[in-house]
């Protein structure tokens, strides 16, 4: 951020969606500007597509934030974008760590890219789940995820849009302690079945945090989006009538969806930006 000329805040979106449709980049578009406006910041953004056109940013922007996205996180291993995306992230990590840089760098990582960050990392086991996570659910805050700024405001536990076929899980406690990185969520309590809890959320230093779920979820959108007929009838097709309603139901709640959407990624911007101000 440049404060000569002050409220100025480049933001650079990674996107990881393949060129599928998807909610997602719409949500993040809207949320980047809704947040910008209501305190004064004048944005400038850029989006990169990663995994097609093997687009990446440089370091010239204040913030990035990199989607989610179709497919394993575990197939792209060695291929060109992945070299790429990661060599961006090495990038990123230097500038961070150089002390002459007081600006540092915010990245926020978003369900397919916590998942590649995750495993780049080795901090875990990055698997394939059971069976598909498709819903709202409740999230559950661990000890350090209530005091964690991105999770300012919000209930414990909070509920937030998962979609996946894929999970952490077996976290490597020595490999995050040596990184300085702290689990902050685990998904919701599964009694009835016997496995392990994937892990949700991690902040990995002080810049770097994400989830694998979506925070950028917006209640309005969503609903409207599920209930298109080809929507509909996807959704009924493969998790049932029950589930389509349920999200619909949730989605309309203003205790969840909604208070996700606007405190997550709200928090980390304000973070981000409030912290180069002070630089």
């Amino acid at each position: 951020m440049n404060w000569n000329d002050k409220n100025k805040v480049s933001i650079a979106i990674l996107d990881l969606n393949k060129g599928y449709e998807n909610q997602g980049m719409r949500c993040i578009r809207e949320l980047i500007n809704m947040w910008g406006k209501g305190n004064s910041f004048e944005i400038t953004t850029e989006e990169f597509e990663v995994r097609i056109k093997n687009e990446v940013p440089g370091t010239d922007y204040d913030v990035y934030i990199s989607s989610g996205g179709p497919g394993s996180p575990l197939e792209s291993e060695g291929s060109e974008w992945e070299k790429r995306y990661f060599n961006w992230l090495q990038q990123i990590e230097n500038w961070n760590n150089n002390q002459a840089n007081f600006q540092k760098k915010y990245v926020f990582f978003i369900c397919h890219s916590f998942q590649l960050v995750c495993r780049h990392y080795k901090i875990g086991n990055v698997c394939k789940r059971k069976s598909t996570s498709f819903g709202v659910f409740p999230i559950h805050m661990m000890k350090d995820g209530n005091e964690e700024p991105i999770f300012e405001g919000l209930k414990n536990p909070f509920y937030a849009v998962d979609s996946r076929d894929y999970q952490l899980i077996e976290p490597d406690n020595s490999r995050l302690k040596k990184m300085g990185a702290k689990i902050l969520a685990l998904e919701k309590e599964r009694p009835h079945v016997p496995y392990e809890r994937a892990v949700m959320s991690i902040r990995f230093n002080n810049y770097f945090v994400g989830t694998q779920f979506h925070p950028e979820a917006d209640a309005t959108g969503m609903s409207m989006y599920l209930q298109r007929e080809d929507k509909k009838k996807t959704v009924i097709e493969n998790y049932g009538e029950d589930r389509w309603r349920s999200m619909l139901e949730h989605l309309n709640d203003p205790e969840k969806i909604r208070s996700t959407y606007s405190h997550i990624l709200p928090n980390f911007l304000n973070q981000a930006a409030n912290i180069l101000a002070e630089v």
